[in-house]
């Protein structure tokens, strides 16, 4: 899969590689920021999530003789002090409070260089994305919150019984013991979440705002991937 960070096509040393209805991805960083609505032409509002998307700078070029894959890694976001060690990793690059990396082929990690900068302007209205992040931490949750459970009956006898789980026990295995994976309460929250087929809806490039339908998991100023 070709990658590569133009909106007018790849670089001129790669065309010969490209044919017709080749796939391009993208990777971008961002962080969450609220959600509004974009209204359509056809007056529709569609709910949106706007995130504050790069500039990201590439950190490290990562290769198969070196580190064992070949892989971009990215700088994000500003901090006021780096460790010593991470200081000597970026250089003069900048003060970076995020790091990621995304996987390329070993043809397309020789058409970069360390310093290589992304912004907004790798997307446009009407692309098709996925997002990721972790969802909001909730704590100890019970199981009609945590896996929406109806609970006991509210009548007929029964007291105090209107958010319990039931019986854990038995189902299958000597003894009545708990089966593994038995959905009872714990921590919820916390997780990273994928969601696939968002749409961008609007890209501000001077605020470095993208507009994504939908709503996307965690809370304001979440670390969120934006992939093609």
């Amino acid at each position: 899969m070709a990658f590569y960070f133009c909106n007018k096509g790849p670089p001129a040393a790669l065309l010969p590689q490209f044919g017709q209805g080749v796939k391009i991805m993208k990777f971008l960083l961002g962080t969450k920021q609220e959600m509004s609505q974009v209204f359509g032409e056809d007056g529709r509002a569609t709910a949106v999530t706007v995130l504050l998307a790069g500039p990201c700078i590439i950190t490290q070029i990562k290769t198969t003789e070196k580190e064992g894959y070949n892989a971009l890694q990215f700088g994000f976001g500003t901090k006021k002090k780096l460790n010593k060690p991470l200081s000597g990793h970026v250089k003069d690059l900048g003060n970076f409070r995020f790091f990621r990396e995304i996987r390329v082929s070993s043809e397309e990690v020789k058409n970069f260089k360390v310093g290589d900068k992304v912004d907004a302007t790798l997307f446009s209205e009407g692309d098709t994305i996925q997002v990721s992040g972790v969802s909001k931490g909730k704590g100890f949750q019970g199981v009609v919150k945590r896996h929406g459970f109806s609970g006991g009956p509210r009548s007929h006898g029964q007291k105090h019984s209107e958010r319990e789980p039931g019986s854990i026990g038995g189902g299958g295995r000597a003894g009545g013991r708990v089966i593994k994976g038995m959905r009872m309460a714990g921590r919820m929250g916390g997780d990273r979440i994928t969601v696939k087929n968002l749409k961008i809806m609007k890209v501000i490039p001077e605020e470095n705002k993208v507009y994504v339908s939908g709503a996307i998991p965690g809370r304001r100023g979440t670390l969120i991937e934006i992939k093609s």
